[in-house]
């Protein structure tokens, strides 16, 4: 027996970027209660460093209503079972206009899995080569810039960096060994 039954599902909302629903649910005590979950494809983010520089993003994030410094990351809702190593190739030129000749694979990251089904693959992206970048709509405020890996670890350190994909997937390549 699972430890949560769903008992009835409704779609509450739905665009082309999610689906958000809400679960009539049955723990395993009998209690009842709902459970709201939001749907998204998988989607990948990558941690691209080259001659001690990692490559970074920054755009507007509507809801925290900030401009923040990211790795590359983002999903092709258009391709929802794309190959994550396609994704992640495909945003890393997207948004960089860079291309990697190695990309390594650091794994698995839930990001908010108390309400959110997105699995995130996590790359190292290295010996990069600039091709130019294609960005989409969405992204017209997107800027990139190179960081030294000093300034981009106190940047961490002090807060300036808060992306939890960003610092995850940071960790995972310093302990794998790939930075």
């Amino acid at each position: 027996m699972t430890d949560i039954k769903c008992l009835d599902s409704k779609v509450v909302y739905q665009n082309k970027w999610m689906t958000v629903r809400e679960d009539d649910i049955e723990r395993a005590s009998g209690a009842k209660g709902i459970y709201g979950v939001v749907e998204k494809p998988d989607c990948v983010g990558i941690i691209a460093v080259d001659n001690g520089m990692i490559h970074l993003v920054e755009q507007y994030r509507y809801p925290v209503k900030q401009r923040c410094w990211e790795i590359p990351q983002g999903a092709w809702e258009s391709a929802p079972n794309a190959d994550p190593i396609e994704l992640a190739k495909g945003e890393l030129r997207e948004e960089t206009g860079l291309a990697a000749a190695c990309m390594t694979y650091l794994g698995p990251q839930f990001l908010a899995y108390g309400f959110l089904n997105q699995t995130c693959h996590m790359f190292f992206a290295s010996d990069l080569t600039h091709v130019g970048n294609d960005l989409d709509s969405e992204e017209e405020d997107l800027i990139t810039r190179a960081f030294p890996l000093a300034e981009f670890e106190r940047m961490l350190l002090e807060g300036e960096i808060k992306d939890s994909l960003t610092i995850a997937a940071f960790g995972m390549a310093k302990l794998k060994g790939v930075l």
